[in-house]
């Protein structure tokens, strides 16, 4: 369990995001950046609900545990889901017998879509130079 004292580190990415999640005993408040996350995500319920999922797939009370985050690259959708996925770590790390849990779920597992890079010669990544027949 987390003290105020003790942490629990792990790391999160998604796309070009990466977010640096510190996990420790508190009052619940998840800070981003410095900032609350309702502040960060400006509003954003859907986004914000992303970061409670681990918590409510092991139901557990999100207001025992703070969660402190360094986040950088990446848009918005993309750092909620690097959050996501270093919480979910962080608490897998606090405590072993989750881990089943949260596999289960699909939320330790990093997504690894990416964008594809644009090839030598061609107009993007796949777009080919247009063909005339005649």
């Amino acid at each position: 369990m987390a003290t105020k004292n003790d942490y629990f580190y792990a790391l999160g990415r998604r796309k070009t995001a990466t977010a640096r999640v510190r996990l420790s005993g508190g009052k619940g408040v998840i800070t981003i950046n410095g900032k609350p996350a309702s502040e960060y995500f400006a509003g954003s319920s859907y986004l914000l609900h992303k970061l409670q999922e681990p918590f409510t797939v092991l139901e557990l009370e999100a207001g025992k545990y703070d969660v402190s985050v360094r986040i950088s690259g990446g848009g918005q959708d993309g750092q909620a889901e690097a959050v996501r996925l270093g919480v979910a770590k962080s608490l897998s790390a606090m405590n072993e017998s989750l881990k089943s849990t949260l596999k289960r779920a699909g939320l330790l597992s990093r997504d690894p879509r990416d964008k594809e890079r644009k090839k030598f010669g061609l107009r993007g990544a796949r777009r080919q130079r247009q063909f005339v027949k005649r």
